[in-house]
């Protein structure tokens, strides 16, 4: 028998733990991988929709934000050959996104602005330091969050089926003044969406085939895209909005006929996607083997170095308003969050990963060579992470045995 680095009892007292929370109907189902040198555990348990089937080792999940670090490595992927350079103004791949006007507030009106100091680069689409982003007050509750739900820009939770198709996602993203000049603090989510956009236009190829040709097929990510086919529909889960104050659940998305049941007009590089815990453990593995994936080689080390290094100075993470002090002990790569400082026994040092506000949560630790993924179809009900993702990181550190 292989050795173990896990402990036997604590992997068993995760799922039970786990399964608590199914139990309990704070979830209605869901997958858990935890996977250390070339050891894999996996929990799949409860069902996929409200009384449905039980969910399986390779259900699918809308796993939103996690797309981000996908994004993220599309677009090194095109550094790396030279077709982008990080710190090259986008305009000339993005001429909308030329000349920009800034707000002077980031509640003024749309014409009180003035003229931005420096072009947006690649560099800042990858940071988040482009100028423009989800805000933190209420959607709708300032002139520049109100246009951007109206142009159905992204304010709200994931809706690829209401999204217009690229081409005039970025005309009017265009037609918009900055919230901040480029550079100047990190705002959330915009960023990727653009850099999407961008990787379209570069690689002279849709974004969704440059994702298949260069990520999933070479690391046998057959389960990952931006719809769900007809032939997978019955392995897909059905997704649910968590009510903050009763926890109780209620229909966000049908699995079948629902939001991603088909090709969306625009390809979201910020929270379009789906996959498996195998497949993102696949995409895992890669960032932990700095690129290489067997005999694929996706990215360089010093590439995948610099992704998983806080890009933010200590000014921009002042300037940044985000919920429960996150930027005390953490940063930003390129895609991906960074911790800077041991605060939890599961958030170690170094370790770098992100979640997805439809309920999946992911994390690698390159000291400890763990990989952590927790897919679920609970919407989180706040920024605050949810008790099943913190007992899971907190089951999966505490299971190490060595």
């Amino acid at each position: 028998m292989a050795p173990t680095t896990f402990s036997r009892a604590r992997l068993i007292r995760m799922r039970d733990t786990l399964s608590g929370h199914v139990e309990r109907g704070q979830v209605p189902g869901l997958v858990s991988l935890v996977s250390r040198r070339g050891e894999v555990h996996v929990n799949a348990m409860g069902s996929l929709a409200l009384h449905g089937e039980p969910v399986r080792r390779d259900s699918i999940f809308r796993i939103s934000s996690m797309s981000k670090a996908v994004t993220a490595v599309a677009a090194m992927i095109l550094v790396e050959e030279c077709e982008l350079r990080l710190d090259d103004p986008v305009e000339q791949w993005l001429p909308e996104l030329a000349n920009r006007r800034v707000l002077r507030r980031f509640d003024s009106p749309l014409d009180d602005t003035v003229p931005a100091r420096r072009s947006i680069t690649v560099r800042d689409l990858l940071t988040f330091r482009l100028g423009m982003g989800l805000g933190l007050a209420p959607p709708g509750s300032t002139p520049i969050q109100q246009a951007m739900q109206e142009m159905q820009l992204g304010q709200g939770l994931p809706a690829p089926a209401r999204v217009v198709a690229l081409e005039e996602w970025i005309r009017r993203l265009g037609m918009l003044p900055l919230m901040h000049q480029p550079g100047e603090r990190w705002m959330y989510h915009t960023g990727s969406d653009v850099l999407g956009v961008l990787i379209d236009r570069a690689a002279d190829q849709p974004f969704e085939a440059f994702l298949r040709e260069r990520i999933f097929e070479p690391l046998g990510m057959k389960d990952t895209g931006f719809f769900v086919p007809d032939s997978k529909i019955d392995r897909f889960a059905t997704s649910y909005l968590t009510d903050a104050t009763t926890g109780a659940l209620s229909l966000h998305d049908e699995a079948e006929g629902g939001q991603w049941s088909r090709r969306p007009a625009f390809a979201g590089g910020g929270e379009g996607l789906v996959s498996t815990a195998d497949d993102f453990l696949a995409f895992s593995l890669m960032l932990m083997n700095k690129g290489r994936h067997g005999a694929n080689r996706i990215l360089s080390r010093s590439s995948v170095e610099a992704m998983v290094t806080d890009q933010l100075t200590l000014e921009q993470k002042a300037a940044t308003a985000w919920p429960g002090g996150y930027f005390d002990n953490h940063g930003w790569g390129f895609g991906v969050g960074v911790c800077t400082r041991r605060t939890d026994p599961a958030e170690p040092e170094g370790c770098f990963g992100w979640d997805g506000g439809l309920g999946t949560a992911w994390r690698c630790d390159p000291q400890e060579d763990l990989v952590t993924v927790l897919m679920t179809q609970a919407v989180w009900a706040s920024p605050a992470v949810p008790a099943v993702v913190q007992d899971f990181r907190t089951l999966a550190y505490a299971a190490i045995d060595d």
